[in-house]
């Protein structure tokens, strides 16, 4: 079985790290995968196909900015990608973030109709369904559900300066992405199957699959976290972690501000994944810390929070609330997309979004019941529900369905 993914990017931030641990787990069987991305330059375990070049992503992000169609630049990059899948003649055809200024959508489609052979589309946002956005629950617009037209968040990723072309981006999306005939549709969390039985993209049958974390490698223990306590200066004050790749307006970096005015001298914020300017604005009791790819570090640091807070007012299902979990952290999150469906009451609380002073006053509960009263519960949720090997053996138990022209039915995944 050989298997072609395509994403934006590869063994790199979390959709790059799940195509990349896909490819590994298919190699460990036998099995050959091929990715196809569109930026970056991570080693990978998988043979990968480039899409496109600097120039390529140069001039499709002008045709997003300016006339706001994107999806629809990339036209010879995307060309190219096709007498490539010609070649390999993949059994299954894995589609992930198709956004990101590197595929045309029309191209890719057309020829994926054509050949009709399987296809598995994980939905790691709405933007599949919708005449613009990412996601839309900030300005909670349902135009989605029938037809797009005078977008509110135009101006937003992926951004366009001036015009609004959501209206007929809407209608070539549909005509596009519907009419495959052997195609499934995964996505990530509960809450999004849901909205995609809302879309057009109904009549497809949709399983769910929980982004899955490296059990063995993000461990509960304390090695080198008093080095890395030495090296920021923070002593033994209790440390308040949070990760994301992008810290963007959805990502609660004005509520991390807000929370920190409210904490006593013992208590120090954490934030990973910010720019250098960024860092420059933020107050005293918070350390900023640059996006990394190292994964030790980020296991120290999960490993040195007392509590992970993940205040995302716009999400599908953060893999960062799993990595903590696995690392014994509980976690706080907002009761946003498929962001509290990690958690249980024994391992972390969910919150509604914006209400800083209910975070703070939970949090101060978990600081006085102590690290070792949550540890094991968020380290067993882990291991139970997001194993990395279960997940994407459930990928490969997909492809082989598909492959053997199995009817799949939309399934929810059961997390208790």
């Amino acid at each position: 079985m050989t298997v072609l993914q395509i994403n934006t990017i590869v063994n790199s931030g979390s959709t790059g790290r799940i195509a990349e641990s896909i490819g590994i787990l298919l190699r460990s069987r036998g099995e050959e995968s091929v990715i196809a991305f569109g930026r970056g330059n991570q080693q990978s375990a998988s043979k990968t196909i480039r899409v496109g070049t600097k120039l390529d992503a140069q001039l499709h992000g002008l045709k997003t900015r300016l006339l706001d169609k994107h999806g629809f630049g990339s036209t010879s990059a995307t060309k190219k990608l096709v007498n490539e899948i010609k070649k390999i003649q993949p059994d299954i055809v894995h589609l992930h973030n198709i956004h990101g200024y590197y595929i045309n959508i029309k191209v890719l489609f057309n020829f994926l109709k054509e050949i009709n052979i399987p296809v598995v589309w994980t939905l790691h946002d709405c933007w599949p369904f919708t005449g613009h956005c990412s996601y839309f629950t900030t300005v909670s617009c349902e135009k989605w559900k029938s037809q797009c037209h005078h977008c509110p968040l135009f101006n937003r990723y992926p951004e366009s300066f001036f015009v609004d072309n959501s209206y007929n981006n809407y209608l070539k999306k549909k005509e596009l992405f519907t009419g495959l005939q052997n195609m499934v549709l995964v996505t990530p969390s509960n809450w999004l199957k849901d909205l995609v039985k809302e879309s057009f993209l109904k009549s497809y049958p949709v399983q769910v699959i929980h982004n899955g974390v490296d059990i063995e490698q993000f461990i509960p223990g304390t090695n080198g976290v008093e080095q890395y306590r030495e090296k920021l200066g923070i002593g033994n004050k209790k440390v308040v972690l949070g990760v994301a790749s992008i810290w963007d307006r959805r990502k609660g970096l004005a509520d991390f501000k807000l929370l920190a005015a409210l904490l006593s001298p013992e208590v120090i914020i954490i934030l990973v994944g910010l720019t250098q300017d960024l860092i420059k604005e933020l107050p005293a009791n918070i350390i900023g810390i640059q996006r990394t790819e190292n994964l030790n570090e980020l296991v120290v640091l999960y490993n040195m929070a007392s509590v992970f807070i993940n205040p995302t007012w716009v999400d599908n299902f953060p893999t960062t609330n799993v990595e903590a979990l696995a690392c014994g952290t509980p976690v706080i999150t907002y009761d946003t997309g498929g962001s509290p469906e990690a958690i249980d009451e024994r391992s972390g609380i969910v919150i509604e979004k914006g209400n800083i002073q209910l975070v703070n006053e939970k949090l101060q509960q978990i600081l006085e019941n102590g690290e070792g009263f949550y540890s094991a519960a968020c380290r067993n949720r882990a291991v139970n529900f997001f194993n990395k090997e279960e997940r994407y053996s459930d990928y490969v138990g997909l492809y082989k369905m598909l492959i053997k022209q199995e009817k799949v039915e939309s399934t929810p995944f059961a997390v208790n």
